[in-house]
């Protein structure tokens, strides 16, 4: 017998759209995934130590809180797997979802599979990671480990600036690091960089290695073209060289934008298949917080449940 709601996905996004269609008396399944994206259940924030800008709580650890999401799903009647989907079947109603070789049957999806921030693979970044190294300036910046300490963000583009501006509020100085010999952002936010004092710019430059005293980072080796090798002072290392949506095992089953994200209809979370919805990460390619996951995760279920209602 098929679900009444799927979700695929167990970030902000997945297990609020968990409760509230739980509490819709939906009965909800629920993919975690079993380290899918090389991330454990529950999402991107079991990788953040500590958070400090979700509403309720003063500083939260990532796994703390998504202990206490999956908790209140399961407390609100939602069934939860630790499984990762590999396929889904959109041609056919109900839909069908293949996760550890077993097909299950639902009127609605809801996608939450979120985005996987992009890594260098540096030496030393899995010993720095989340000590001293992370993939999100607004998410971390802000912690008390970096405060009136010398950053280091990596990339061009408009998020790259955002960043480093972003985080010369907290830092004593941020050095911006461009592998090439210009940026790809837009002319305004390039201007807004450059004239920023706290902003030092470091073109034809590549990061090399992330170092510390096992405890924390403390500088980045990077080579610069004409300069050679040598050293950064930095406490913090923000990667800003883009994201990949979790969205390969929908087999191009559903509109992507042109950097894969899955497009909604705005104001909503209807996807371009009926019935089909997508929350947080997976479909927002500029907010990226908890917060705002969570939000559109209560805008899925209740989506899925008008779909539902009108549909019975």
């Amino acid at each position: 017998m098929a679900r009444k709601v799927i979700i695929i996905g167990s970030g902000p996004a997945g297990h609020t759209a968990a409760i509230y269609a739980a509490r819709a008396e939906l009965k909800p399944l629920m993919f975690e995934g079993m380290y899918a994206a090389e991330v454990a259940a529950g999402g991107q924030l079991t990788t953040t130590t500590e958070i400090e800008n979700f509403p309720g709580y003063t500083s939260i650890g990532g796994p703390e809180l998504m202990e206490k999401m999956r908790e209140q799903s399961i407390h609100n009647g939602a069934e939860i797997l630790t499984e990762t989907v590999d396929q889904v079947d959109l041609s056919v109603r109900p839909f069908r979802v293949l996760a550890n070789d077993v097909w299950h049957e639902a009127d609605t999806l809801v996608i939450a599979t979120g985005a996987t921030a992009k890594r260098m693979k540096l030496p030393g970044e899995d010993v720095y990671w989340q000590k001293g190294i992370s993939a999100c300036a607004v998410c971390d910046g802000g912690l008390p480990m970096f405060r009136n300490k010398p950053m280091v963000v990596v990339g061009g583009g408009d998020t790259a600036c955002e960043e480093a501006n972003y985080l010369t509020k907290y830092a004593s100085h941020v050095h911006l690091v461009v592998r090439r010999d210009v940026m790809r952002a837009s002319k305004a936010m390039q201007e807004r960089t450059l004239k920023n004092p706290k902003i030092t710019v470091h073109w034809n430059t590549q990061p090399l290695e992330a170092k510390g005293n096992g405890k924390s980072l403390t500088h980045v080796a990077v080579d610069t073209k004409g300069k050679g090798q040598w050293d950064i002072e930095a406490s913090g290392l923000f990667y800003a060289i883009g994201h990949t949506p979790n969205t390969s095992f929908l087999g191009g089953q559903l509109k992507l934008d042109e950097n894969g994200y899955i497009l909604t209809e705005p104001g909503t979370t209807k996807t371009s298949v009926e019935a089909v919805f997508a929350a947080g990460d997976v479909q927002d390619h500029k907010y990226r917080q908890a917060i705002t996951s969570a939000g559109t995760g209560c805008m899925a279920a209740m989506d899925a449940e008008h779909y539902l209602a009108s549909h019975a």
